[in-house]
Parts: C-alpha cells; structure tokens; sequence
C-alpha cells in the first residue's frame, strides 16, 4: 500500500512539470528543479529524488540509489568539459540534500506527533523567462500533501497557511540576508543558468517545428449535428493558439479543448473540437497561430465520413480527454496540498558555478 502511494505520488511528480508549464501561461522559457524524499522507501524506490528541467526537458538527475548527478540530454556533457569539477560539486551538494532531507523527514513527523510509516516532503523551485522579456519564479515546499512554505519574492517573506510550519517560517525570516539571497537567485541567478542551457541546447530548444494539422468530423445521427475534431501535432515550442473561427470570427460556443500535451520525441500535441449545424460548414476554420509558421493556418471543416473507424476515434479522443481533465484537475489539488515539503534550498550556495543543485536547511 505504501509503495504504491509512492509510486502515484513520484509519478505525480513528473506529470506536475508539464502541468506547471501549462499553468505558468505563455512563458518561452523556464527552469525547474524539483526534489522529493520519502520516509519509507520500498519496492526499490529511492529515498531521494532530484530532477532539473529547462522548457519540461530532463537536464539532470540524481537519485539515493545511484548517487551522482548525471547529465540526461547529450548538450548537457558541456558543463563537465567547461568545468571538469561540475559534476562531482554537483553531486556533493545533492548529497548533502539528500542528508538534509532525511533529518527534516525525522523533524517534521515529530514536530506533527506523526508514527512512523510513509512521509513525503518536496521541494520545487525555478524561474522562467516570458516572450515579452519579464521575469518570473517560485520556490514551493509541501510536506504529506499539504502546503507547507511558499517564498513570496515581492515581500521578501515566507507565507506559512499551517500553523505547524509557522515555526519554520519564524526561523527562515529571521535569518539576515536569506530571503534577499532567494530573490536574488530566482529573478538573477537562475535567468543566467537558463540562458546558459538555452545557449549550450540551443538546436533543441530553441529550434522550431511547425505543427501538422488534420481534421476529422463525423455526423450526429440524434440530431443532425456535426462533431468536427481539429487535431494539431508535432510543433515545438510549446506555446500555440488554436481556435475555431466563424466567418473570420472567434468562435467559442459548443467548443471542446484538449489538454496540451508532449510527445516522445519533445514535440507537444493538442485538439479541439466543435459541434455544428451541417448547413453553416462552409462558415468555420480551424485557425492555428505558432512561432515556425511564417503566417496563420485556416483549415477547413471536411465532410463527415460516417465511418466506424472514424466515430470510434474521434470518441476516444473526446473521451480520453475528458478523463485527463478530470484526472489533471485532480493532480491539481494534489500537488497544490504538497507541492513542497519542507525547506528552502538557500540560493547563497548556487554561485555562478552550479545551475541548480544547492544545500538545503533542515526544518
């Protein structure tokens, strides 16, 4: 039982980077670090996890079982031939996390009269470079499912919803300098690292595939209605704007969208579709705005095939993504409760010369 929550809650994890991208709206470029540490570790899960990405691209990763920073993407190899003592500063401090984390576990399930058994803190920070230049970051902590801190980097303050964590707070806003150093890392420090990983990934993450667009449509036999699906797939970067458009025109009524999503390859897909009357077809475009098409894409509505094939298709889609809706929805509340377990990771200890791993006090 206690692995398998595990297991759901690493999982989650994984799937809270690409929702975190989602919900940070249209940023071009971000990067993330996140860590987490369980209590009881079981059925081969490591105690400690830690993961960095740049635009939801693993970078690195370190893990209590192997016990090294290691690179994930080939580009990454650049900052042990610059740094032939990157990697191994690198691991240090992980492993010192890792140290941190395991006290602060023992900490915080006293300090909430807790038995033993399965606990989990996270960690998760990073910052993000928008399309018009400005600058963002966050630095979240959560302990069993439940907030636990939140850096609000304007007031230069810990925000603390529980009062367990009030301790903790007290203790962090006290410390001289601490919070200046936070800003100062996520608004500067952490901007520097992105652009270097942008520089040194730049054929991957900066390059530019255009979307392909297709569309399927099928007739409503109840009614009379059409179901129309704009399917578009393959583009990279993330962000895009699909839209059904009505004689030039927006067009939201009776509209269904899917979640936006990536592929295996890094790419992203996404669909929307709409339900019309048959008559008023000519009248409505799937328009599609991205940054490697020189100019928009209008697609026209096809005339339903009636196929079984094409029915059950565009029924599972909609279907499935549904589910995803309901299931993100969920992940969603889950991961605001715990996003965060337990203490900050100081932004004195990330100089010029580490791009994220750095110590972390205890609770």
């Amino acid at each position: 039982m206690a692995a398998r929550m595990a297991l759901r809650l690493l999982s989650l994890l994984v799937v809270g980077v690409a929702l975190l991208d989602s919900c940070f709206g249209a940023s071009s470029h971000s990067m993330k670090y996140f860590s987490t540490a369980i209590s009881d570790p079981s059925q081969g899960l490591p105690h400690y996890v830690s993961t960095g990405f740049v635009d939801g691209q693993i970078l690195d990763h370190y893990d209590s079982h192997t016990r090294k920073v290691q690179p994930r993407v080939s580009w990454m190899e650049k900052f042990g031939k610059e740094d032939p003592q990157y990697w191994d500063t690198e691991t240090q401090k992980a492993r010192g996390n890792e140290e941190m984390f395991r006290r602060s576990l023992e900490i915080l399930r006293s300090r909430y009269n807790q038995s033993e058994g399965l606990h989990i803190i996270q960690v998760m920070y990073g910052c993000e470079l928008r399309r018009d230049g400005s600058k963002g970051g966050f630095n979240q902590h959560g302990y069993d499912g439940r907030t636990f801190l939140t850096f609000d980097k304007e007031t230069l303050t810990w925000v603390a919803p529980d009062p367990l964590a009030q301790i903790t707070q007290r203790k962090w806003d006290a410390i001289p300098g601490k919070n200046q150093r936070h800003k100062a890392y996520l608004e500067e420090i952490c901007i520097e690292w992105l652009e270097k990983h942008l520089s040194y990934g730049n054929e991957t993450l900066l390059r530019r595939e255009p979307p392909m667009v297709t569309m399927s449509s099928r007739s409503e036999t109840e009614d009379g209605m059409e179901t129309h699906v704009c399917r578009v797939d393959g583009f990279y970067p993330r962000e895009i704007d699909a839209s059904w458009k009505r004689d030039g025109e927006v067009w939201l009524d009776d509209t269904l969208r899917g979640f936006l999503a990536p592929n295996a390859d890094g790419t992203y897909h996404y669909w929307l579709s709409i339900q019309i009357d048959p008559k008023e077809r000519d009248r409505y475009r799937c328009h599609v705005e991205h940054d490697s098409l020189q100019e928009p894409l209008d697609v026209a509505l096809k005339e339903p095939t009636n196929s079984k094939s094409n029915l059950g298709l565009i029924i599972g889609c909609v279907v499935a993504a549904l589910v995803l809706v309901g299931v993100i929805a969920g992940i969603l509340v889950f991961l605001k409760r715990r996003q965060d377990g337990y203490k900050a990771t100081p932004t004195s200890d990330k100089g010029s010369n580490s791009s994220g791993q750095g110590s972390i006090q205890t609770a």
